[in-house]
């Protein structure tokens, strides 16, 4: 037997893509942005360059089925995260992989697909940061970290809108997963190297301006030298400020206002766009949230990912 199974490994390593797939996760509970954080980048540099998928693929159980269960899709039980660590190892090394499909809409469990790795990749989703061994898999992870009032809105706003739930079936819904958001899902945050929280700002009263973001930049993986980026002329759009993290130690804290003067605001994009080495004009789809709105701190945050990704690639 032994013989046999370093035969399969031979002929493993042999067929095996020996070349680094940069990779990105974006992590956080049920509608924080992850999915329109993942759509901006992917636009941006073109789906022949940069791919994504969602982790929420690796659900066991169907929405049907769920309801007989005592936990819900926030509870690793109703994952096959062993599977979702597997993958995440292949696609790290160029392998493609045979993804699972789960349908939000209808909530059933579809047909996999094969899935090769572009370029880059993104994965988002509620688990991508789970074990040490997931982590491994990623140059650059992010969680998003936005208000519970905030996140709250835009999960009724998306399910009611997009998933065919009514208002209160979402309420109760909330309120069923919290004590699972709380033990399985907030506690990666700690381990991500960038928290992005969109929220108000504390002068923040028009609704019709765009949230503001806060960046922490952990010391986990070198972060890009923004000073000629922080002067006076731009402060209306972007400062930095050191402050402390939740396990009380000192983190730098970029952030970048929602009301900021869209002149300033295309300064700030077009310097951190010059520094990807990119020879193309900036993505106009850099920030869009629907096809009737956008947000330029969201496209500075989106640009400030793409950053790393390409850093990535170089090693």
């Amino acid at each position: 037997m032994p013989h046999r199974i370093a035969m399969i490994q031979r002929l493993a390593n042999r067929n095996r893509v020996r070349e680094h797939v940069p990779m990105l996760a974006i992590a956080g509970d049920s509608a924080v942005g992850k999915t329109t954080l993942t759509r901006g980048l992917v636009e941006a540099l073109g789906s022949e360059n940069i791919n994504s998928f969602c982790t929420d693929d690796y659900h066991r159980y169907d929405r049907i089925e769920r309801k007989a269960l005592p936990f819900t899709p926030l509870h690793p039980d109703c994952n096959y995260l062993s599977i979702m660590e597997q993958h995440l190892q292949l696609l790290a090394m160029g392998q493609p992989i045979l993804k699972p499909i789960y349908d939000h809409h209808h909530g059933t469990l579809e047909r996999p697909v094969l899935f090769e790795p572009s370029s880059f990749v993104v994965v988002e989703g509620l688990f991508p940061l789970w074990s040490k061994l997931s982590r491994a898999c990623f140059d650059v992870t992010v969680f998003l970290d936005p208000p519970e009032p905030i996140r709250r809105s835009w999960k009724i706003q998306r399910d009611v809108g997009q998933r065919g739930y009514t208002e209160e079936q979402v309420i109760a819904d909330l309120e069923k997963r919290e004590p699972e958001s709380t033990a399985y899902i907030r506690p990666q945050r700690a381990n991500a190297d960038i928290v992005m929280s969109f929220g108000k700002s504390s002068s923040q009263d028009d609704p019709n301006v765009p949230l503001s973001v806060s960046i922490l930049l952990r010391p986990t993986i070198d972060h890009p030298d923004l000073t000629d980026l922080l002067s006076s002329d731009t402060r209306e759009a972007i400062h930095l400020k050191l402050i402390r993290d939740d396990d009380g130690k000192p983190v730098d804290a970029l952030h970048i206002h929602g009301g900021a003067p869209r002149e300033v605001a295309e300064e700030v994009k077009l310097e951190i766009w010059s520094k990807l080495g990119i020879d193309e004009p900036l993505p106009e789809t850099l920030g869009r949230i629907s096809d009737e709105k956008r947000s330029e701190p969201l496209a500075i945050a989106q640009l400030y990912l793409l950053y790393h990704l390409l850093q990535a690639a170089q090693g």
